[in-house]
């Protein structure tokens, strides 16, 4: 499968190594020409300098053979120019990322008008992040699949935590609550777990429910019901945007700190309901001021990790009960995790796993089951998909304690007809079911991957 890839910023980076791992064919374009040079030498691809809308640069690059076109450069109107020309030229699919909240208001018809197969909203995805983990207070992230109605949660157990020391099949049988346990963090190893696993302070786990389930599961456990509804959000940029109208609709109060008084006028017009400071987040006075102590969540998103990262830890000591901070830089958030600050949002990670999925989805047309959503988990070393069974083959219709599962994976949940069921021995997969499956293996493209032959 042949990409172009038009921008070496921190989306297109991080795309090109995850992609580069996976053999696909990657050319990529950009015009810093140093960049370029840096990431030859790092992996696997073919590069060219030059201006991913100009057309003879596009042709150098063979987009009119390629299968997909994905622009993530520093605008949105050369990204959407870019996707414009490659479709002309031949492409056969185009993504562009988009981050104008007025152009992805009408994101409909421009897809529609430009033939974009995908647009992505980086901080429009992040927002959604946030607003999911802010809804769980008590989890450090929180992906969701079968259109919202499953979400997989990363939880740590803690040294009082009742589920310290128990093993799994003890935990299902006192709790009695519809949960499944799909991987566990220990240290540096990570690991799909059985029934015999015994749960040990520090493990990182991830939990696959409902809801609902997941309501219940974290009251038996006696963790505080109390909701998020005041929330301090250091920073004014899109992510706090998007952010802020979200959790008004949650009948969360909203607060914002922004040092830019043009900034702090437009979103005093755009969320007018939303409480806006015009300040300096990193002073410890000012947040001491606007009641940080008083605050349910602390969000830092400015646009520099340190900063982020400072205001994190002064949340620490000032006992916020939920704490999430945006940090792009990949060896910075593996450090901020060790500080004690769980919850890390990353606008390419984000990005990077929506284009993901849709490669990994669309890399054999003929399959039978297609890769819906995908996301990444444990720095990577973790992957939760999800299927869609689009037709009968040799692992439908089949009880699953009798199919040759490989220990490497495991089948979180499936979704039929918007029931879900959390997989038991004498559950059969479909066809029409949307199976999420969790994995230690990479680049997972066809659910057969996980039987033994």
């Amino acid at each position: 499968m042949k990409i172009v890839i038009i921008g070496d910023g921190k989306v297109g980076h991080k795309l090109c190594a995850q992609l580069s791992e996976e053999d696909y064919d990657i050319v990529l374009i950009d015009q810093n020409a140093g960049k370029l040079k840096e990431a030859l030498n790092r992996m696997d691809i073919f590069c060219i300098t030059g201006d991913g809308a100009n057309v003879e640069v596009q042709k150098e690059a063979d987009v009119p053979h390629a299968d997909l076109v994905i622009a993530c450069a520093s605008t949105d109107e050369l990204n959407m120019l870019s996707c414009l020309l490659a479709k002309r030229l031949g492409a056969k699919h185009t993504i562009a990322r988009v981050r104008n909240p007025v152009y992805y208001r009408q994101i409909g018809l421009l897809k529609e008008d430009l033939h974009l197969s995908m647009a992505v909203n980086p901080e429009l995805a992040v927002s959604h992040e946030i607003a999911r983990v802010l809804l769980f207070p008590d989890t450090s992230k929180v992906e969701t699949f079968v259109k919202g109605r499953v979400e997989l949660v990363e939880f740590c157990v803690r040294a009082d935590s009742r589920l310290k020391d128990l093993s799994l099949a003890d935990i299902y049988r006192k709790y009695q609550i519809r949960i499944l346990v799909c991987a566990v963090r220990r240290g540096k190893e990570v690991f799909i777990p059985n029934g015999d696993t015994v749960l040990e302070e520090g493990d990182r786990i991830h939990i696959a429910a409902t809801h609902r389930e997941l309501e219940n599961f974290f009251n038996a456990l006696g963790k505080r019901t109390g909701k998020v509804k005041n929330v301090l959000i250091c920073g004014g940029g899109g992510v706090s945007y998007y952010l802020a109208h979200q959790l008004q609709h949650s009948r969360m109060h909203v607060k914002i700190i922004e040092k830019d008084y043009a900034r702090c006028e437009k979103l005093t017009e755009l969320l007018p309901e939303a409480t806006i400071i015009h300040g300096d987040a990193t002073d410890h006075d000012l947040l001491l001021e606007e009641g940080i102590e008083s605050a349910d969540a602390l969000v830092a998103l400015t646009g520099m990790d340190e900063e982020n990262i400072i205001m994190a830890l002064f949340a620490r000591t000032q006992n916020v009960p939920k704490i999430v901070a945006k940090v792009n830089e990949d060896s910075r958030a593996q450090m901020v995790e060790g500080l004690g600050i769980d919850s890390i949002v990353s606008a390419k990670s984000v990005t990077a796993d929506a284009i993901l999925s849709y490669v990994r989805a669309r890399r054999k047309s003929i399959k039978s089951a297609n890769v819906e959503t995908l996301y990444r988990l444990v720095e990577g070393k973790v992957e939760a998909l999800e299927f869609l069974i689009r037709q009968e083959c040799e692992y439908t219709d089949v009880p699953l304690k009798e199919l040759p599962t490989k220990p490497e994976y495991l089948i979180a949940c499936i979704g039929r007809k918007g029931r879900i069921i959390i997989p038991g021995g004498d559950d059969r997969i479909q066809v029409g079911d949307s199976v999420v499956i969790v994995t230690t293996e990479r680049g997972t493209e066809d659910l057969r991957e996980m039987f033994r032959r």
